[in-house]
């Protein structure tokens, strides 16, 4: 992944990441535990359920070190099999 990240963020920084996926009791529970991984902290998703309630959108507010650490965490989610779309 080539993006420009350090060129727009001054790291530290929190970045709040949106994850749309399918509406299942595990998403946001497989969402935190990769995060864990990545950047351990204390995660409360905010979630909103999709108008005809198949999808769900996680908002979750991460501490990111640099901009390989903000782009490992995008292509980390995106491997998670209940998710769809990681912004």
């Amino acid at each position: 992944m080539d993006t420009r990240f350090d060129e727009l963020l001054e790291f530290p920084t929190r970045q709040t990441f949106k994850i749309m996926g399918v509406a299942h009791d595990d998403l946001p529970d497989q969402v935190i535990s990769r995060l864990q991984q990545l950047a351990p902290g204390d995660y409360s998703p905010k979630i909103k359920p999709s108008s005809k309630g198949n999808y769900h959108s996680l908002s979750l507010s991460v501490l990111v070190t640099s901009k390989e650490h903000m782009e490992s965490i995008y292509t980390e989610l995106s491997k998670l099999e209940l998710v769809r779309v990681v912004l």
